[in-house]
Order: structure tokens, then C-alpha cells, then sequence
């Protein structure tokens, strides 16, 4: 019997332009489809840092500087940007379908993810996105609307949104209801569109998700059997890049806190992968999450390959 799997596609599944992204995302769709021949339901989040850069930057660059286009909001951008990785991986499923004669219906869905407005981030923003600006334009910029801007790795000073932490997938009843009757979902780009509830009416707002962790609130969400986390390594390490490096293969939700609390997780990669994994396992003896690439991902789910993380 096949499981209920969500997999969340890391950047290296996807390119840093849409040409690159479609040729890349040809092998990214053969590894989905062999999971679905397999008898899995399948849902797919994806990750959106470089599409959504491009196109904020293509857009505040035409707006700033005499373009005569109107400024593209951040979640906007956010919106167009899973638009068209939703087609890109739409399109090289379906034609991995029509290829196996397989016939499976798949959809994009544009996903919105509710997050606190009180959320401590939005006072203490840290993502740099969209164009890089002269000190003088950023000053300018930042008395005219109130954004704040850094200074970013000597290339110029951009505007620094908030990471607030995902309480809510808006769309996740619907995502539930098609998978159920068949269809192959993909959703939740770059972590979702971030929205805020006032009173009961949401509107959008500029923030950066962490993906792995809306892909963990995704698969608790539609109840999901399995979250796939996939990276550009095939396991998990510890003492990484270190001469008594070790990969891992299962770890336990206690063996994943203390490998946490000796630092052993990189911040700005591995450790909110396996964070997510924790979110999604924990209390709950009947999941698994796993941390994989994309290449080895069927033989991660059947248990032979990838890092397991277990109640």
C-alpha cells in the first residue's frame, strides 16, 4: 500500500532561470513519477529564492529606474513565481505521464500561508531581498515607505523582510479533497504566500517562509505518512566536512535534539531541514520524515537509502 508523501524540492531541483530550470526539472519529474508508478499519493512544495529574486529585482529595477512599470509587491512576486514553477513541474509531469501512459491528473494550486502579525520576526527582519541600491536610493527608499535596508556582502544594500514562523496552510482542506480523488498537488511555494488574519479578513505581507517548515506544516495538515526533505546530500552528517564525519541513517527525535544542541547542524542549511522533520514526527509514532536527495528518493521512502527521523 502506498503512503501519503509530501516532498519538498530544494533549490538544487530547480535553476537559477527558467531555462535552466526546465532542463533541469525534466529529472526532477522522473523521480516524482516513479514515486507515484510506486502507488504513493503525492504532494510537492518547492522552494522559490531565486525565482522570486528575479523577478523582484527585474521589476523594482523597471520601476526605479524609469521603466514605466508599477512596483511589484513582495507577495506578489511570491505568487508569480509559484506560478511558474507550478507549470514548469506541472508540464514535465505530464509529459513523464504521457511518456509511461499513465493517467494522472496535476494541478498547481497558488498557496497562501497564515502567520502571526505579532510574530516577533516582523520586528526584527533579516532576508535580504530584491535589488541591490546605492546607500543614497536605500535611505531614500527607506524614508519614503518605512522598509528597512542592509548593507549585503559588499554588493549593495537591499531591503530585509521578515521570517515569521508558519502557523497555517489556507489552502490545505482543498489540497486534502484532491488528493483524495487522485490528483497529483503541487503547492506551497517558497513556504506559501505570507498572509496575516485581521479579523477575519487576510491580506498578504512581505515575508520570507522558511519552505521546510510549511512542507512540515503541509504534511501535518492533509495528514500525510511521510514528509521527504530533499537536499543535495544522500544523509544526514554529523561532524561534517570533518575527518570523522559519519552519516546517519535513522536518527530518533531525542538522538536529532542532541545532535542539535552540540551545533552540529549548519543554521543556514541543515538544521531547518531537520527542525522541520522534528515539527512534523514528534508525538506522533506513525511518521516518518526524511532527509534525502533527490535521486535517491524512492529508494529513501522504501528505506534503503536517505536519513529516517522517527518519534
Amino acid at each position: 500500500m502506498g503512503n501519503r508523501v509530501v516532498i519538498a524540492l530544494g533549490g538544487n531541483a530547480l535553476g537559477n532561470s527558467p531555462a535552466e530550470q526546465l532542463d533541469l526539472i525534466k529529472n526532477t519529474g522522473k523521480a516524482i513519477v516513479d514515486l507515484i508508478e510506486g502507488g504513493h499519493e503525492v504532494v510537492i512544495t518547492h522552494g522559490n529564492g531565486p525565482q522570486v529574486g528575479m523577478i523582484k529585482v527585474a521589476t523594482d529595477f523597471s520601476a526605479n529606474k524609469g521603466g514605466g512599470t508599477p512596483e511589484v509587491p513582495f507577495p506578489e512576486a511570491s505568487a508569480m513565481s509559484q506560478g511558474y514553477i507550478g507549470y514548469h513541474l506541472q508540464q514535465a509531469l505530464e509529459n513523464e505521464f504521457t511518456k509511461r501512459k499513465l493517467n494522472k491528473p496535476c494541478v498547481s494550486v497558488i498557496t497562501q500561508t497564515l502567520v502571526n502579525a505579532d510574530d516577533e520576526a516582523f520586528s526584527n527582519p533579516t532576508k535580504p531581498v530584491g535589488a541591490f541600491f546605492s546607500e543614497e536610493e536605500a535611505k531614500k527608499i527607506e524614508a519614503e515607505t518605512g522598509h528597512k535596508f542592509v548593507e549585503d556582502s559588499g554588493r549593495g544594500w537591499r531591503w530585509v523582510v521578515a521570517s515569521p514562523v508558519p502557523e497555517k496552510i489556507v489552502e490545505a482542506e482543498t489540497i486534502q479533497q484532491l488528493v483524495e480523488s487522485g490528483v497529483v498537488v503541487i503547492s506551497t511555494g517558497g513556504g506559501g504566500i505570507p498572509v496575516v488574519d485581521h479579523d477575519g479578513v487576510l491580506e498578504g505581507v512581505p515575508a520570507v517562509i522558511d519552505k521546510d517548515r510549511s512542507a512540515a506544516l503541509m504534511a501535518d495538515q492533509i495528514g500525510a505518512d511521510k514528509l521527504v526533505i530533499l537536499t543535495a546530500v544522500e544523509k544526514v552528517a554529523i561532524n561534517f566536512n570533518k575527518p570523522d564525519q559519519q552519516e546517519l541513517s535513522e536518527m530518533t527525535v531525542a538522538e536529532a535534539q542532541r545532535h542539535i544542541a552540540d551545533g552540529q547542524f549548519a543554521p543556514g542549511s541543515m538544521l531547518p531541514k531537520i527542525e522541520a522533520c522534528l515539527n512534523f514526527v514528534e508525538g506522533h509514532a506513525d511518521r516518518t520524515a526524511i532527509v534525502t536527495s533527490l535521486e535517491k528518493a524512492g529508494d529513501a521512502i522504501s528505506g534503503t537509502a536517505g536519513t529516517s527521523i522517527t518519534a
